[in-house]
């Protein structure tokens, strides 16, 4: 009997973990009678009731796990670590919110079983804020515009694996992954599925400003070298215009020396200009910096706490 990983990381998920265990398992042993299962949940450092209610969870049913990470290791680590640890034929990840529609799953496994090694959720609608949807488009466009390797629009991980493409990600070795990007640049043909993305069923959002910016610098600087190819064009560019406008200055000055002194501000706000853009480029080419640097210390993707139910056969514990 082949068996099915659902993984679902959470982070204050204490309204949604209960009732999206039951969808889950009511979709699976009605809609897919003929699949062994088991649900990981990975929880990011949760402060409310998440855990609590997971080791219930865990207590009842001996197909449903847990993972708790002993602190809050971000939004990308967390899900790819997760993924890692199923041990399925195939390894569906689902977001703990219901924004991800639980009816999917039949619909992934049935193109799985078509040949499909990769089968991604994509959202072509959405019912989050329209503003926040616009922003998405024009960052997924850019960066497919803008990066050395295919990018997928609109993907955020929802979606299924096989084992093969699982053991890929256990021998990247990276400390940063950006599963997006990988799946892209290094998944076998893939087969997507649309949906329209529902509103979060209950909690508020996890991601901020903050969040979003660090995981679009997080795909810029993996996929993109456009930041580095600009800074170095402009320099040339603006260095160029600057050594012009110094040698006419010069010149200027030495002919009409009285009448140049007010020729100092135009001079002023150019300097200001070019001092503005060589920050914003020392701070551009510091993220690439700042990724190569976190790559290099090479510190692990999650440290755990505790895990609950795993290595668990014929009744045996050993959490």
């Amino acid at each position: 009997m082949k068996k099915i990983s659902i993984v679902i990381p959470t982070y204050n998920e204490q309204e949604n973990v209960v009732p999206l265990s039951e969808a889950i398992i009511d979709v699976l042993t009605n809609k897919l009678p003929n699949y062994d299962y088991e649900i990981i949940f990975i929880d990011n450092y949760s402060t409310d009731q998440t855990r609590i209610l997971l080791r219930g969870l865990c207590s009842e049913n001996p197909r449903i796990k847990a993972i708790f990470n002993c602190k809050n290791f971000g939004q990308f680590n967390s899900p790819y670590y997760g993924l890692c640890q199923s041990s399925g034929d195939c390894t569906i990840l689902i977001c703990a919110d219901f924004q991800d529609p639980v009816d999917l799953i039949p619909r992934f496994v049935e193109e799985w079983e078509n040949g499909f090694k990769i089968v991604c959720g994509i959202k072509t609608s959405s019912r989050e804020n329209p503003i926040m949807r616009c922003l998405r488009t024009i960052y997924y466009k850019l960066i497919k515009k803008l990066s050395s390797v295919e990018q997928i629009e609109h993907f955020t991980g929802f979606g299924l694996y096989d084992r093969s493409f699982i053991d890929v990600l256990r021998n990247l070795d990276d400390p940063t992954p950006f599963l997006r990007g990988i799946v892209a640049e290094l998944g076998p043909q893939r087969k997507e599925i649309p949906y329209e993305q529902q509103k979060r069923r209950a909690g508020k959002t996890k991601n901020n400003w903050y969040s979003l910016y660090d995981a679009a610098m997080l795909s810029f600087t993996s996929y993109t070298k456009i930041g580095l190819r600009i800074a170095t064009f402009l320099g040339f560019i603006c260095a160029g215009l600057s050594f012009l406008a110094a040698l006419v200055y010069l010149v200027l000055k030495l002919i009409y020396w009285d009448r140049f002194a007010a020729g100092m501000i135009p001079m002023l706000l150019g300097s200001m200009f070019l001092g503005s853009l060589q920050l914003f480029f020392i701070g551009f080419v510091g993220e690439y910096i700042m990724s190569i640097n976190t790559r290099m210390i090479h510190r692990p993707l999650v440290v755990e706490d505790e895990r609950i139910n795993f290595d668990k056969n014929n009744g045996e514990s050993a959490d």
